[in-house]
């Protein structure tokens, strides 16, 4: 019984979704709005990330240390370092890297290649670079050199210098994007779904006035509530099906576009992004159509259930 009216609601509801046309098709069209304004925060989403990753990827501690110190000492401190569990990886630059970095470096200033040649000996010392799992970590590591331990004393004596002081105000700056970029996508997703409910409502609306005297004869032929309400929540969600499809397929040529003429400016190939999420996306848009458009039918049937 229970699959025959399901079956019973779910035709009713296609039959009413068709019966109202141009309504139907009204609804659709505020729903792909709705849904393309929801895939450009996807994308803008994406574009952000990418850029914040790419920044994240420039910004490190850099550890020099005094020349003339071993290689055994630079990778006692090393491994010490390693154990730190904030810690993503560490770079070792020899004394003699540093320098050949140096000389290439600034191999069109004839006068600092020239004093550097008149020196005796190899006055750059090795480095350490290191990379943190999050930005908001190189303050820790840092600080690792300032407990009070056998093991940092030691390290102090050959450290010559540590530039995360230099770099902090960057690693600030990018803490704070990265945190306001959160909060931010947050409260736009937030606002992007109390107004899709609103505007679908008041379209999915019509479709259910243009029915009220058939919601009255059921309601005197003794229908329940959820016999009256399932059809048209099965239309609601077939606009959210229907306007589903037509966002995914209109992001074709809009991302073809994207990738081909904006991948640099923007630091993210969003054809490639489409493709590689198409089934990800089209999921998430399938699943928010289907839901926005049954709540509005929810509420917009409301009213014509009250007793």
């Amino acid at each position: 019984m229970y699959w025959i009216n399901l079956k019973r609601i779910i035709k009713s509801g296609y039959s009413s979704f068709m019966r109202s046309g141009f309504t139907s098709l009204a609804s659709v069209l505020v729903m792909t709005i709705t849904l393309t304004v929801f895939t450009g925060l996807l994308y803008l989403q994406a574009t952000l990330h990418t850029s914040l990753e790419n920044i994240k990827d420039k910004v490190d501690v850099t550890i020099y240390f005094v020349p003339g110190t071993g290689e055994d000492n630079v990778m006692a401190v090393k491994d010490s370092l390693t154990k730190l569990p904030e810690v993503a990886s560490i770079t070792y630059t020899s004394q003699e890297e540093a320098l050949a970095n140096f000389r290439e470096k600034h191999a069109n200033d004839y006068l600092t290649i020239q004093a550097l040649d008149e020196l005796n000996e190899n006055p750059l010392g090795s480095s350490l670079n290191v990379k943190a799992k999050d930005p908001s970590q190189y303050e820790s590591i840092s600080k690792y050199f300032d407990q009070n331990n056998e093991a940092s004393k030691e390290a102090l004596i050959i450290i010559d210098k540590i530039d995360y002081h230099q770099n902090k105000l960057v690693i600030d700056r990018l803490t704070s994007i990265i945190v306001g970029a959160q909060r931010l996508g947050f409260a736009l997703s937030l606002m992007l779904i109390i107004v899709s409910i609103m505007i679908t409502f008041n379209t999915i609306r019509l479709i259910i006035y243009m029915s009220r005297d058939e919601i009255s004869v059921m309601r005197l032929v003794g229908a329940g509530n959820k016999y009256i309400r399932g059809p048209f929540m099965v239309s609601g969600a077939l606009v959210g099906v229907f306007a589903s499809v037509i966002t995914i397929l209109l992001f074709w040529p809009v991302s073809v576009w994207l990738g081909s003429q904006m991948s640099e400016f923007l630091g993210i190939n969003l054809f490639h992004y489409y493709t590689s999420n198409i089934f990800e996306i089209f999921f998430i848009l399938l699943f928010s159509g289907i839901i926005i458009g049954g709540i509005s039918s929810l509420f917009a049937i409301h009213r014509y259930l009250k007793k």
